[in-house]
């Protein structure tokens, strides 16, 4: 399947809009993960551990939003966005959203 952030893809026809679909993933930050991210706060750096969370979170966002486009018949999903917010009384979750437009390309 075709995933573009563009509004169409290049040498192809939209022949069909499906609907807006989406991909949703919120995920904990655990207490480990944490304390080295507040390693990396104090002494600088980037931290991994977060880099990574937000890497599968993102992923599995992109691949739920992929698998309901191809429940509608799609074959494609244009102008995706990917949206980051964190939740919670403590900001301790992440939630990463992905949306396009489902279509049928050819």
């Amino acid at each position: 399947m075709i995933i573009t952030t563009t509004p169409t893809v290049e040498g192809k026809v939209i022949h069909e809009y499906r609907g807006i679909v989406f991909g949703e993933v919120i995920s904990g930050v655990n207490v480990i993960k944490d304390f080295a991210a507040g390693l990396s706060n104090f002494f600088g750096g980037r931290s991994a551990s977060y880099e990574q969370e937000l890497m599968q979170a993102r992923e599995e966002a992109l691949r739920e939003m992929e698998q309901r486009a191809g429940e509608r018949g799609a074959n494609a999903v244009v102008g995706v966005d990917i949206d980051y917010e964190v939740l919670g009384a403590d900001n301790g979750m992440l939630m990463v959203t992905a949306s396009g437009t489902a279509v049928v390309v050819g």
